[in-house]
């Protein structure tokens, strides 16, 4: 029997009475090792998690006191210059309350709150940035904060309230829109759900009409997104949108878009992607973006509406659409579509982008033909199930 210990590996002969009293050693020496690690390793769990907890508490605090340490982030080389942001940066005046956690976003934490100024309460959205002032994630969070401030001059695009980029935490503020994400409250509206999610009744009678009302404020966000700031927006669809009461509309989902103009990749085939469903032909064959692809999308959202949220091109798998699309293949007209509205989304739809109409000219058609729209609620025979949603839109699971 030959001796484990680091003697015999050195080339020095152990007694026979060592070798014999190595084995119980070995019993005591081992259990206490693993032992040990384990606990080593539960404690370095432990520690990170409530490390992580402190710091989401601890900036909790600081959002709601507004007294984060002050920070002098580098910016940009484009951007307009240190002063650019003063005029957003949240007042000390304006208190935020009631803040909670609800879901993980692209750049840290997004939490819902209160923001109370001058005597007015407003519901708000925080986009919260993890990390310290020296990261490159913060140089490209100032950025977001310039993007957003250019863009927020549109009744109906997502507005910005305030940000704070001097001090941590750093964080953008946006508006909340109640119901909120415009695919969820369609789906709501599906035979045997919940209807309006309990808030305002000017909701509870979605109709034909009504989609010509969502659909050319999304036209008109777009149209403002493009002339005004030569943007693409890159990911038209229901899930990008957000509705208020009154059928109030703002165009959302805007990383695409940021990213595109930040990393200079605007309007060309290696620049973010979207579902394939959702796709220009343009772009599901890799060719550059133009300024009618998201017109395409606008088509697909105009389906959306009128099926109440289900995925376009339904009996087409994710992995047919780019032969079946080449091959001229019209998405069919859904139930309760009249006519008008009918051709406009195949005019959207066109195969050659140059024969796709301008958002000027979608949103004289849609002013032209509502009175022939349809007042009668839409319904659907059944009520979406998410995960089949997901894998006939080609989404990620």
């Amino acid at each position: 029997m030959k001796s484990i210990f680091p003697e015999e590996l050195h080339g020095v002969e152990c007694s026979e009475r060592d070798e014999e009293g190595s084995g119980p050693l070995a019993l005591i020496i081992i259990p206490s090792l693993l032992a040990i690690s384990t606990l080593t390793v539960v404690s370095l769990i432990i520690w990170s998690f409530l490390t992580k907890k402190a710091s989401f508490q601890r900036n909790v605090v600081f959002l709601q006191r507004g007294n984060g340490p002050s920070v002098q982030p580098t910016l940009p080389a484009l951007a307009p210059g240190p002063d650019a942001l003063s005029s957003w940066e949240m007042p000390a005046h304006c208190v935020l309350e009631e803040v909670e956690f609800f879901k993980n976003g692209h750049y840290g934490p997004m939490c819902k709150g209160q923001l109370r100024q001058d005597g007015t309460v407003t519901a708000v959205v925080v986009k919260t940035l993890k990390g310290d002032s020296d990261s490159q994630e913060a140089k490209t969070f100032v950025e977001l904060a310039f993007f957003h401030a250019a863009i927020s001059k549109h009744d109906n695009v997502e507005r910005m309230l305030h940000c704070q980029t001097q001090r941590f935490p750093m964080y953008l503020m946006f508006e909340a829109i109640l119901p909120g994400n415009l695919l969820h409250f369609l789906w709501s509206l599906q035979e045997g759900s919940s209807g309006t999610l309990g808030l305002d009744h000017q909701l509870l009678g979605f109709s034909e009409r009504s989609a010509y009302v969502v659909a050319k404020q999304v036209a008109s966000g777009l149209d403002y997104l493009l002339s005004e700031h030569r943007l693409i927006h890159g990911d038209v669809a229901a899930r990008s949108m957000l509705i208020g009461p009154g059928f109030s509309v703002k165009v959302s989902g805007l990383t695409t878009a940021f990213e595109s103009r930040r990393t200079g990749t605007l309007g060309k085939a290696e620049g973010p992607q979207v579902p394939l469903k959702w796709q220009a032909p343009e772009r599901l064959m890799r060719l550059p973006m133009t300024t009618k692809s998201d017109v395409w999308s606008f088509g697909i959202l105009i389906y959306e509406l009128m099926t109440l949220g289900a995925p376009p091109f339904p009996e087409l798998d994710p992995s047919e659409m780019f032969l079946k699309t080449l091959a001229n293949y019209k998405i069919k007209r859904p139930q309760h579509c009249g006519g008008a509205l009918y051709d406009l989304l195949k005019y959207c739809c066109m195969w050659d982008f140059k024969d796709r109409p301008a958002y000027p000219a979608i949103i004289k058609l849609l002013d032209s033909y509502v009175h022939l729209a349809d007042t009668k609620p839409l319904r659907t025979a059944q009520s979406m199930d998410v995960c089949e949603y997901r894998r006939r839109a080609g989404l990620p699971p």
